[in-house]
């Protein structure tokens, strides 16, 4: 270990001058990694939804559908709009009116449902189906397109339109997230550290960093948005404590040699062997989000596990260079910090440690129930602005037309013309169901459909299939939407146990089953890795369950916080929360107890030996806490999307309180155990006390 940092310290022009380059490839791998926009895409390819909507894109040509009102339009300049809208690229097919009935005839003849469905009092609606999903770059240039050819007298809404105006959101924030992020970071560092250049010098190496992280996502050839808008931020946030590290290691080999080399050579040593240890449990946090079902999870664990190892890396080579090419700057200009000694706080937690432990159980348990009893949103369109276009549309169509969600039925072709029939009245008769679009309700069951024209009976008959569309009141992810799907659902199997049924509200229900499976998968996975490696790291059978369980304190306090002030969080946050506030401040625990250990060791009693490592440890626990608050809380304060917004918030809220309960409660039950520490832990020495607290 010594001779690899020795060589890096010997080569500090030469690896900055590598670092520099492979920047080129790293920003090719970054433009060419696509981006995805629709989180339901990352639902199973194995549940019946998917299914679904695999055979609507397959055998209808239909990866998407949107729905188009039209306000304040006679219907003969309606038909000139549906033309047109039909010939935009990236569009199938453009259903109103006109394809069951000549204009001719009055609306008052048409039948009572498909007047209801595509007629208001200055309003009329049409069905766009789309070639590709959407978050197809084909589909977006679509929706976009249909926007500027319809203007102000037309809104469309569904899936597609959210995601557009979801990409165009990201797109548009996710640079300020960086910068905001970076200069809240700086001005931490400032305040927290006495060397003036040291914070540029910091976030430099790690911003190179993130960028090899960026341009490495080449490799699973896309990426979600929001892996994309929160990677740079939480590298940020949970690398920045390496470089803390090896700044000080140094700081202090220079105490005892005026060689610089020598120094930072002892530095990336002791360095390696601790961050390499310390990071394994980030990244076994990051990648316990892999036992997700959903593929979000997948997605954001493999970026960031892999942006924390490179971060570790960077730590030993990028900036050991930057340090010593700019030593001299780093001290020669310092100014005062407003960090305190934390002498007095420590030996006053000390002190004070059998009511500080009282007082944590008394906080463990409100905390743990409003955890669980904190309620999430699954509805995508509600993490968005309520003035984008897509959503103005959505709400136009739930107040006007009385559609909160549609779903597309798909049955086998085969089944007799009078099953479907009957199957069609059960579903109308179903509570919240406003209407049901099948050809057998309009052309009748004993008619010939041989007769009927092949554009039309194409758009509902296919490969076998025969789509059925059923209109709902009930909006997506609710609970009367969950009991109507199941008897929907109960009434297709009735009549073919091979129908299936897609959509936005059964995608969004499936979503709703997975992710709590996903929450209970995550968090076990994540405490049951990093308890093992805790309990490798300190060889210890006691250490492992009070480390975590003082984590998961600050987990459940921050997770029950909403529970408490009404809040409602988006439901991803709930899932990856807990993992990444786990895998990013256990850090936390770990060099406190490192540090206690340490001074037991060196046959100070426990009292003594807790003073001291408080005294020493603080100042990195309380810089490293905030500069991971720093580099999200303010993406969580602008960004417009709830999404990222409100994720970012209980991360910089989790860190903040992951730092308190480290500082104060943690030394508390660690003097409260440490007999019990010493019996159960190899090589945690301890002697009996001299003095009482």
């Amino acid at each position: 270990m010594k001779k690899l940092a020795r060589s890096i310290a010997n080569h500090s022009k030469l690896i900055l001058m590598i670092s520099l380059i492979l920047l080129l490839p790293s920003v090719y791998g970054f433009i060419k990694t696509d981006i995805n926009y629709d989180l339901l895409s990352y639902l199973p390819d194995d549940i019946s939804t998917t299914k679904a909507e695999a055979i609507l894109k397959k055998d209808f040509d239909c990866g998407s559908l949107a729905m188009l009102i039209v306000e304040n339009m006679e219907d003969k300049d309606v038909v000139k709009l549906k033309e047109k809208v039909a010939k935009v690229d990236g569009v199938k097919d453009v259903m109103w009116v006109d394809d069951i009935a000549d204009l001719s005839v009055p609306k008052e003849v048409l039948p009572a449902d498909i007047s209801k469905l595509l007629y208001r009092e200055n309003s009329t609606m049409m069905i766009v189906k789309l070639e590709k999903g959407t978050a197809d770059i084909k589909t977006q240039n679509a929706v976009g397109d249909i926007r500027d050819l319809c203007g102000k007298q037309a809104f469309l809404s569904g899936m597609s339109g959210i995601v557009k105006d979801t990409k165009d959101v990201a797109d548009k924030e996710t640079p300020l997230y960086v910068l905001i992020a970076g200069i809240l970071t700086i001005i931490i560092l400032s305040l927290t550290i006495e060397d003036t250049a040291v914070p540029i010098i910091f976030l430099t190496s790690i911003a190179m960093s993130i960028l090899y992280n960026f341009g490495t996502n080449i490799i699973f050839g896309e990426i979600s948005y929001i892996t994309k808008a929160l990677c740079a931020v939480l590298q940020l946030g949970v690398t920045m404590d390496y470089s803390i590290f090896l700044l000080h290691r140094y700081d202090e080999e220079l105490e005892y040699t005026d060689d610089r080399i020598s120094a930072m050579t002892e530095a990336i040593s002791n360095t390696i062997t601790a961050v390499f240890g310390s990071s394994t449990t980030t990244v076994a946090g990051f990648l316990a989000l892999c036992v997700m079902q959903l593929g979000l999870g997948k997605d954001i664990g493999l970026v960031m596990a892999k942006g924390v190892l490179i971060g570790v890396i960077s730590t030993v080579t990028v900036l050991p260079s930057f340090i010593l090419m700019f030593d001299k700057q780093i001290h020669k200009y310092k100014h005062k910090i407003l960090l305190p000694t934390f002498e007095g706080t420590s030996k006053w937690i000390v002190r004070n440690y059998k009511k500080i432990a009282v007082a944590f159980v008394i906080l463990f348990i409100p905390a743990f129930i409003g955890s669980q009893k904190a309620k999430v949103y699954y509805n995508l369109d509600e993490t968005l602005p309520k003035d984008l276009p897509s959503i103005v549309a959505t709400n136009k169509l739930k107040n006007d037309y009385d559609m909160n969600s549609t779903n597309i039925i798909l049955i086998r072709d085969s089944i007799d013309a009078y099953k479907v029939d009957q199957m069609v009245e059960e579903l109308e008769n179903l509570e919240g169901i406003n209407s049901v679009i099948a050809i057998e309700k309009y052309l009748g069951p004993g008619f010939i459909q041989d007769i009927v024209p092949d554009d039309l009976l194409g758009k509902l008959k296919s490969g076998g299939y025969e789509q059925i569309m059923v209109n709902s009141e009930y909006k997506a992810a609710s609970d009367e939407c969950g009991v109507q799907l199941e008897k929907m659902n109960q009434i297709v199997k009735k009549y073919d146990k091979e129908g299936l049924i897609g959509g936005e509200a059964p995608l969004t229900d499936d979503l709703i089953k997975i992710a709590d499976k996903d929450f209970r998968n995550v968090s076990i996975a994540s405490i049951l890795a990093i308890f093992v490696i805790i309990a490798i790291i300190f060889k210890s059978v006691s250490l492992p369950i009070i480390l975590v369980l003082a984590i998961e304190a600050a987990i459940f306090t921050n997770l029950g916080i909403p529970y408490y002030t009404g809040t409602v969080e988006p439901f991803i946050a709930s899932i990856v929360l807990g993992t990444i506030q786990l895998g990013a401040t256990v850090d936390y625990a770990i060099l406190l107890t490192s540090r206690f250990k340490e001074e037991l060791n060196k046959g100070y009693d426990k009292f003594t030996a807790m003073e001291i490592s408080i005294k020493n440890c603080s100042r990195s626990i309380v810089t490293s806490g905030l500069s991971f608050f720093g580099s999200t809380i303010g993406v969580g304060i602008i960004s417009k999307l709830e999404m990222i917004g409100a994720l970012c918030s209980l991360m910089a809220r989790g860190a903040i309180i992951s730092m308190f309960i480290i500082l104060f409660m943690l030394p508390a039950i660690l003097l409260v155990f440490e007999g019990v520490i010493v019996k159960t832990s190899k090589d945690f020495g301890g002697s009996k006390p001299t003095i009482e607290a």
